[in-house]
């Protein structure tokens, strides 16, 4: 009985003096545990990202440029109302013909070409719209706007290489 007690308070002090330090620990420290936590989790997902593209690199490199030309025609159509119909992202993607799509996006830019700033930024909306799909209408919106707003700071090739890596990591979702 006696050392079943020792134990338990050997215990219970190690417990609190564990408590003690993690409690007197800098906020920083324990900031920084999220961020290697968050480090590890990206190290996995990016692990997981990199064997999705060696496992399905062809349908990959396909489905890029559609995931393209549908975050473009999703975003100008909502702008510029231009098809009565209001497509999701998803069927745009998977169930809309691609010629069907890129007839669309054509009518919809106008006079704007698909490498225009305007066509790019079409894109990047329409991307970063189905990224934020998680978020209720509201809150999406208000994001879409920061994004909006941190596009303008933007040079045009930095919003290219953001489409295109956005692109990319969406085409990679799709595959899944």
């Amino acid at each position: 009985m006696q050392v079943k007690l020792n134990v338990l308070l050997k215990t219970g002090v190690n417990i609190l003096i564990k408590v003690l330090f993690i409690s007197s620990l800098p906020v920083q420290a324990l900031v920084n545990a999220k961020v290697i936590n968050h480090e590890q989790q990206s190290d996995t997902s990016s692990a997981h990202h990199k064997w999705l593209k060696q496992r399905f690199s062809v349908q990959h490199e396909r489905l890029i440029p559609i995931v393209a030309v549908a975050d473009m025609f999703f975003s100008c159509n909502q702008e510029r109302n231009i098809d009565i119909d209001t497509y999701r992202l998803i069927d745009l993607i998977s169930v809309m013909d691609k010629n069907t799509l890129a007839e669309k996006l054509i009518l919809c830019l106008g006079n704007d070409s698909i490498q225009s700033d305007i066509a790019i930024n079409f894109g990047l909306l329409g991307c970063f719209h189905q990224q934020l799909s998680y978020l209720d209408n509201i809150a999406r919106e208000k994001k879409l706007i920061e994004v909006r707003q941190a596009m303008e700071l933007l040079s045009s090739e930095e919003r290219k290489k953001t489409f295109s890596r956005c692109t990319t990591e969406q085409a990679i979702h799709y595959l899944q």
